[in-house]
Protein backbone atom coordinates (compact mmCIF):
# COMPACT_ATOMS: atom_id res chain seq x y z
CA UNK A 1 0.00 0.00 0.00
CA UNK A 2 1.06 3.66 -0.46
CA UNK A 3 1.48 5.14 2.78
CA UNK A 4 -2.12 6.35 4.09
CA UNK A 5 -1.78 10.08 5.53
CA UNK A 6 -2.02 12.77 3.15
CA UNK A 7 1.20 14.60 3.95
CA UNK A 8 3.43 17.04 1.82
CA UNK A 9 6.58 16.41 -0.05
CA UNK A 10 9.26 19.53 0.50
CA UNK A 11 10.33 20.73 -3.70
CA UNK A 12 13.67 19.58 -4.65
CA UNK A 13 15.03 22.84 -4.05
CA UNK A 14 13.99 24.93 -0.92
CA UNK A 15 13.32 28.20 -1.80
CA UNK A 16 12.75 31.56 0.21
CA UNK A 17 9.27 33.01 0.56
CA UNK A 18 8.40 35.16 -2.58
CA UNK A 19 8.82 38.60 -2.95
CA UNK A 20 6.49 40.80 -2.83
CA UNK A 21 5.55 41.68 -7.01
CA UNK A 22 6.03 45.11 -7.88
CA UNK A 23 5.49 45.13 -10.96
CA UNK A 24 2.02 44.44 -13.03
CA UNK A 25 2.10 40.32 -13.50
CA UNK A 26 3.25 39.41 -16.69
CA UNK A 27 2.28 35.96 -18.33
CA UNK A 28 4.36 34.84 -21.64
CA UNK A 29 2.34 32.29 -23.61
CA UNK A 30 4.67 30.56 -26.28
CA UNK A 31 2.89 29.53 -29.72
CA UNK A 32 -0.57 31.54 -30.89
CA UNK A 33 -2.17 28.27 -32.02
CA UNK A 34 -5.39 27.69 -30.85
CA UNK A 35 -4.30 26.35 -27.63
CA UNK A 36 -2.19 29.90 -27.18
CA UNK A 37 -4.35 32.05 -28.36
CA UNK A 38 -7.44 30.81 -26.47
CA UNK A 39 -4.91 30.68 -23.19
CA UNK A 40 -4.27 34.16 -23.72
CA UNK A 41 -8.07 35.27 -24.07
CA UNK A 42 -8.69 33.39 -20.85
CA UNK A 43 -6.01 34.67 -18.95
CA UNK A 44 -7.42 38.03 -19.87
CA UNK A 45 -11.41 37.56 -19.56
CA UNK A 46 -10.54 35.88 -16.01
CA UNK A 47 -8.48 38.79 -14.73
CA UNK A 48 -5.39 36.53 -14.22
CA UNK A 49 -2.95 38.24 -14.90
CA UNK A 50 -2.10 42.25 -16.44
CA UNK A 51 -0.48 41.75 -18.99
CA UNK A 52 -0.40 39.04 -21.57
CA UNK A 53 2.45 38.60 -24.46
CA UNK A 54 2.36 35.86 -27.40
CA UNK A 55 5.40 34.67 -29.04
CA UNK A 56 5.18 32.98 -32.42
CA UNK A 57 7.47 32.52 -35.11
CA UNK A 58 4.44 33.23 -37.75
CA UNK A 59 4.40 36.92 -37.21
CA UNK A 60 1.23 37.61 -39.48
CA UNK A 61 -0.69 34.65 -37.14
CA UNK A 62 0.13 36.03 -33.75
CA UNK A 63 -0.53 40.04 -34.99
CA UNK A 64 -3.71 38.61 -36.38
CA UNK A 65 -4.32 36.55 -32.64
CA UNK A 66 -3.37 40.07 -30.82
CA UNK A 67 -5.46 42.48 -32.98
CA UNK A 68 -8.79 39.96 -32.51
CA UNK A 69 -8.54 39.81 -28.65
CA UNK A 70 -7.37 43.50 -28.40
CA UNK A 71 -10.03 44.78 -29.96
CA UNK A 72 -11.93 43.05 -26.75
CA UNK A 73 -9.98 44.59 -24.24
CA UNK A 74 -12.65 46.96 -23.33
CA UNK A 75 -15.08 43.92 -21.84
CA UNK A 76 -12.54 42.25 -19.87
CA UNK A 77 -10.71 43.31 -16.58
CA UNK A 78 -8.06 45.84 -17.20
CA UNK A 79 -5.40 44.23 -18.77
CA UNK A 80 -2.61 44.28 -22.25
CA UNK A 81 -2.10 41.82 -25.11
CA UNK A 82 0.73 42.38 -27.41
CA UNK A 83 2.96 39.93 -29.81
CA UNK A 84 5.80 39.01 -31.75
CA UNK A 85 8.32 36.85 -33.67
CA UNK A 86 10.49 38.14 -31.15
CA UNK A 87 11.31 35.98 -28.27
CA UNK A 88 12.42 39.14 -26.18
CA UNK A 89 9.05 40.04 -25.69
CA UNK A 90 9.38 36.89 -22.98
CA UNK A 91 11.46 39.04 -20.82
CA UNK A 92 9.93 40.12 -17.85
CA UNK A 93 7.29 37.69 -17.51
CA UNK A 94 6.27 35.78 -14.01
CA UNK A 95 4.95 32.99 -15.77
CA UNK A 96 6.26 31.36 -19.38
CA UNK A 97 3.47 29.02 -20.74
CA UNK A 98 4.68 26.79 -24.07
CA UNK A 99 1.85 26.11 -26.07
CA UNK A 100 3.69 25.06 -28.88
CA UNK A 101 4.89 21.46 -30.73
CA UNK A 102 3.28 18.87 -33.13
CA UNK A 103 -0.37 19.38 -33.62
CA UNK A 104 -2.55 15.92 -32.28
CA UNK A 105 -4.29 14.49 -35.60
CA UNK A 106 -7.15 12.39 -35.45
CA UNK A 107 -6.41 8.91 -34.51
CA UNK A 108 -2.82 10.05 -33.31
CA UNK A 109 -2.07 9.84 -29.48
CA UNK A 110 -0.60 12.12 -27.35
CA UNK A 111 3.19 9.98 -27.27
CA UNK A 112 2.94 10.20 -31.03
CA UNK A 113 3.90 13.79 -30.92
CA UNK A 114 7.00 13.22 -29.12
CA UNK A 115 9.42 13.13 -31.33
CA UNK A 116 8.72 16.81 -33.22
CA UNK A 117 7.92 17.99 -29.87
CA UNK A 118 11.20 17.14 -28.41
CA UNK A 119 13.07 18.70 -31.20
CA UNK A 120 11.15 22.19 -30.73
CA UNK A 121 11.95 21.92 -27.22
CA UNK A 122 15.45 21.63 -27.14
CA UNK A 123 15.98 24.93 -29.23
CA UNK A 124 12.96 26.97 -27.29
CA UNK A 125 13.46 25.88 -23.91
CA UNK A 126 16.95 27.49 -23.53
CA UNK A 127 16.35 30.35 -25.40
CA UNK A 128 13.31 31.11 -23.12
CA UNK A 129 15.81 30.45 -19.92
CA UNK A 130 18.05 33.34 -21.28
CA UNK A 131 15.17 35.79 -21.77
CA UNK A 132 13.00 34.84 -18.26
CA UNK A 133 15.36 32.92 -16.21
CA UNK A 134 13.37 34.12 -12.99
CA UNK A 135 9.94 33.23 -14.21
CA UNK A 136 8.19 29.89 -13.71
CA UNK A 137 7.54 27.93 -16.49
CA UNK A 138 4.83 25.63 -17.38
CA UNK A 139 4.81 23.01 -20.20
CA UNK A 140 1.51 22.70 -21.87
CA UNK A 141 2.19 20.97 -25.07
CA UNK A 142 2.09 17.10 -25.54
CA UNK A 143 3.51 14.69 -24.59
CA UNK A 144 3.40 16.86 -21.56
CA UNK A 145 4.75 14.84 -19.00
CA UNK A 146 7.82 13.78 -21.70
CA UNK A 147 8.10 17.25 -22.63
CA UNK A 148 8.20 18.34 -18.87
CA UNK A 149 11.53 15.90 -18.40
CA UNK A 150 13.05 17.08 -21.00
CA UNK A 151 12.63 20.44 -20.45
CA UNK A 152 13.66 20.19 -16.90
CA UNK A 153 16.61 18.12 -17.99
CA UNK A 154 17.46 21.48 -20.25
CA UNK A 155 16.65 24.14 -18.59
CA UNK A 156 18.58 23.70 -15.30
CA UNK A 157 15.85 25.16 -13.59
CA UNK A 158 14.86 23.59 -10.48
CA UNK A 159 12.06 21.04 -10.54
CA UNK A 160 9.33 23.83 -8.68
CA UNK A 161 9.89 26.00 -11.20
CA UNK A 162 9.73 24.26 -14.22
CA UNK A 163 6.54 21.89 -14.12
CA UNK A 164 3.83 20.85 -16.88
CA UNK A 165 0.01 21.10 -17.21
CA UNK A 166 -0.42 17.79 -16.15
CA UNK A 167 -4.00 16.07 -15.35
CA UNK A 168 -5.56 19.46 -14.16
CA UNK A 169 -7.84 19.34 -17.58
CA UNK A 170 -8.53 15.67 -17.56
CA UNK A 171 -9.63 16.43 -13.25
CA UNK A 172 -11.48 18.39 -14.60
CA UNK A 173 -13.53 16.28 -17.17
CA UNK A 174 -13.86 13.60 -14.59
CA UNK A 175 -15.35 15.77 -12.58
CA UNK A 176 -17.81 17.14 -15.26
CA UNK A 177 -18.65 13.28 -15.67
CA UNK A 178 -19.24 12.43 -12.28
CA UNK A 179 -21.25 15.63 -11.46
CA UNK A 180 -23.65 14.58 -14.81
CA UNK A 181 -24.00 10.92 -13.66
CA UNK A 182 -25.26 12.34 -10.03
CA UNK A 183 -26.55 15.17 -10.31
CA UNK A 184 -24.52 17.11 -7.88
CA UNK A 185 -22.96 20.51 -8.49
CA UNK A 186 -19.36 19.55 -10.22
CA UNK A 187 -17.76 22.20 -7.84
CA UNK A 188 -18.95 19.73 -5.05
CA UNK A 189 -17.07 17.01 -6.48
CA UNK A 190 -13.29 15.84 -5.50
CA UNK A 191 -11.66 13.70 -7.36
CA UNK A 192 -8.45 13.26 -9.36
CA UNK A 193 -6.99 11.77 -12.39
CA UNK A 194 -2.82 10.86 -11.78
CA UNK A 195 -0.37 9.66 -13.75
CA UNK A 196 0.62 10.47 -17.67
CA UNK A 197 -1.48 13.21 -19.27
CA UNK A 198 -2.48 9.96 -21.83
CA UNK A 199 -3.62 6.61 -21.83
CA UNK A 200 -2.34 5.56 -18.63
CA UNK A 201 -4.16 8.16 -17.15
CA UNK A 202 -6.62 6.98 -14.37
CA UNK A 203 -8.92 8.07 -11.45
CA UNK A 204 -8.35 7.88 -7.68
CA UNK A 205 -11.20 5.96 -7.39
CA UNK A 206 -10.95 5.08 -3.48
CA UNK A 207 -9.58 9.01 -2.73
CA UNK A 208 -12.59 10.71 -4.27
CA UNK A 209 -15.56 12.27 -2.68
CA UNK A 210 -19.15 14.08 -2.61
CA UNK A 211 -19.82 16.59 0.10
CA UNK A 212 -17.30 14.40 2.41
CA UNK A 213 -18.65 10.75 1.26
CA UNK A 214 -16.50 8.37 0.12
CA UNK A 215 -17.53 7.92 -3.68
CA UNK A 216 -17.29 4.44 -3.46
CA UNK A 217 -19.87 4.58 -1.02
CA UNK A 218 -22.56 6.62 -3.28
CA UNK A 219 -26.05 5.61 -3.49
CA UNK A 220 -25.67 3.02 -6.00
CA UNK A 221 -29.27 2.49 -6.88
CA UNK A 222 -31.72 5.44 -8.70
CA UNK A 223 -31.07 8.12 -11.41
CA UNK A 224 -27.87 9.11 -9.84
CA UNK A 225 -26.76 5.55 -9.05
CA UNK A 226 -22.51 5.40 -9.59
CA UNK A 227 -21.34 1.67 -9.85
CA UNK A 228 -18.35 -0.03 -10.82
CA UNK A 229 -19.79 -0.02 -14.85
CA UNK A 230 -20.44 3.90 -14.21
CA UNK A 231 -17.09 4.19 -12.72
CA UNK A 232 -15.31 2.53 -15.85
CA UNK A 233 -17.11 4.37 -18.23
CA UNK A 234 -16.72 7.24 -16.99
CA UNK A 235 -12.99 6.56 -16.89
CA UNK A 236 -13.09 6.07 -20.20
CA UNK A 237 -14.27 8.61 -22.19
CA UNK A 238 -12.07 10.45 -19.18
CA UNK A 239 -9.07 9.42 -21.49
CA UNK A 240 -10.83 9.39 -25.04
CA UNK A 241 -12.05 12.61 -24.55
CA UNK A 242 -9.07 14.36 -26.66
CA UNK A 243 -9.49 11.75 -29.44
CA UNK A 244 -13.57 12.26 -29.88
CA UNK A 245 -12.97 16.18 -29.22
CA UNK A 246 -9.95 16.44 -32.53
CA UNK A 247 -12.02 14.06 -34.33
CA UNK A 248 -14.73 16.42 -34.51
CA UNK A 249 -13.69 19.67 -33.83
CA UNK A 250 -9.44 18.99 -35.04
CA UNK A 251 -8.08 21.03 -31.51
CA UNK A 252 -8.60 20.63 -28.07
CA UNK A 253 -8.61 24.45 -26.98
CA UNK A 254 -11.72 26.04 -24.14
CA UNK A 255 -11.15 23.79 -21.48
CA UNK A 256 -7.53 23.07 -21.67
CA UNK A 257 -7.33 27.31 -21.20
CA UNK A 258 -9.45 27.61 -18.99
CA UNK A 259 -7.68 24.47 -16.90
CA UNK A 260 -3.80 26.74 -17.98
CA UNK A 261 -5.38 30.17 -17.02
CA UNK A 262 -6.62 28.15 -13.35
CA UNK A 263 -3.07 27.34 -12.60
CA UNK A 264 -1.47 30.90 -13.82
CA UNK A 265 -4.20 32.08 -10.77
CA UNK A 266 -2.60 29.85 -8.57
CA UNK A 267 0.61 30.95 -9.34
CA UNK A 268 0.31 34.66 -9.69
CA UNK A 269 -1.66 34.76 -6.88
CA UNK A 270 -0.11 32.51 -4.61
CA UNK A 271 -2.80 30.71 -3.75
CA UNK A 272 -1.86 27.04 -2.68
CA UNK A 273 -3.93 25.60 -4.51
CA UNK A 274 -3.83 21.51 -4.76
CA UNK A 275 -3.62 20.57 -8.90
CA UNK A 276 -2.36 17.49 -10.37
CA UNK A 277 0.53 19.17 -12.36
CA UNK A 278 3.33 17.01 -14.06
CA UNK A 279 6.22 17.60 -12.21
CA UNK A 280 9.45 15.58 -11.24
CA UNK A 281 9.15 12.84 -8.59
CA UNK A 282 11.40 11.64 -5.98
CA UNK A 283 10.60 8.61 -4.13
CA UNK A 284 6.73 8.88 -4.45
CA UNK A 285 5.69 5.75 -4.02
CA UNK A 286 8.74 4.58 -4.89
CA UNK A 287 8.47 6.57 -8.07
CA UNK A 288 11.61 8.56 -8.74
CA UNK A 289 13.06 10.95 -11.82
CA UNK A 290 9.88 10.87 -14.12
CA UNK A 291 7.52 13.69 -14.76
CA UNK A 292 3.75 12.56 -14.01
CA UNK A 293 0.78 14.21 -12.22
CA UNK A 294 0.08 13.77 -8.45
CA UNK A 295 -1.98 16.09 -6.09
CA UNK A 296 0.50 18.87 -5.35
CA UNK A 297 0.29 22.56 -3.67
CA UNK A 298 1.15 25.38 -6.79
CA UNK A 299 1.60 29.19 -5.21
CA UNK A 300 3.96 31.82 -6.06
CA UNK A 301 7.23 29.69 -6.39
CA UNK A 302 5.73 26.65 -8.58
CA UNK A 303 5.33 23.39 -6.94
CA UNK A 304 5.42 23.66 -3.38
CA UNK A 305 5.57 20.40 -2.96
CA UNK A 306 3.28 16.95 -3.57
CA UNK A 307 1.37 15.18 -1.79
CA UNK A 308 0.86 11.84 -0.86
CA UNK A 309 -2.97 10.67 -1.46
CA UNK A 310 -3.88 7.36 -0.08
CA UNK A 311 -3.84 4.51 -2.81
CA UNK A 312 -5.01 0.74 -3.21
CA UNK A 313 -2.87 -1.29 -4.12
CA UNK A 314 -4.25 -1.32 -8.09
CA UNK A 315 -4.32 2.19 -7.98
CA UNK A 316 -0.31 2.19 -6.64
CA UNK A 317 0.41 -0.72 -9.32
CA UNK A 318 -1.81 1.45 -11.97
CA UNK A 319 0.65 4.72 -11.10
CA UNK A 320 3.71 2.93 -11.40
CA UNK A 321 2.78 1.32 -14.73
CA UNK A 322 2.21 5.05 -15.77
CA UNK A 323 5.22 6.51 -14.88
CA UNK A 324 7.51 3.31 -16.91
CA UNK A 325 5.60 4.18 -19.28
CA UNK A 326 6.65 7.94 -19.60
CA UNK A 327 10.13 7.08 -18.74
CA UNK A 328 10.50 4.55 -21.36
CA UNK A 329 9.50 7.31 -23.91
CA UNK A 330 11.93 9.72 -22.66
CA UNK A 331 14.79 7.07 -22.24
CA UNK A 332 14.13 6.43 -25.95
CA UNK A 333 14.94 9.92 -27.03
CA UNK A 334 17.98 9.45 -24.84
CA UNK A 335 16.69 11.65 -21.78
Amino acid sequence: MVPDPVSPSAPATASEPPARRTHPSKVAIVGAGAVGATLAYATLIKGAAREVVLYDVNRAKVDAEVLDIGHGIEFMPMGSISGSDDIGICAGADIVVVTAGAKQRPGQSRMDLAEATINLTKTLVPRLVDVAPEAIHLMVTNPVDVVTHVALKLSGLPSHQLFGSGTVLDSSRLRWLIALRTGVAVHNVHAYMVGEHGDTEFPLWSASSIASIPLLDWPQTGANKLDATDREEIARDVVGAAYKIIEGKGATNYAVALAGARIIEAILRDEHRVLPVSSLLTDYAGISDVCLSVPSIVGSEGVRSTLHVPMNDEEAALLRASAERIRSVAAAFGF
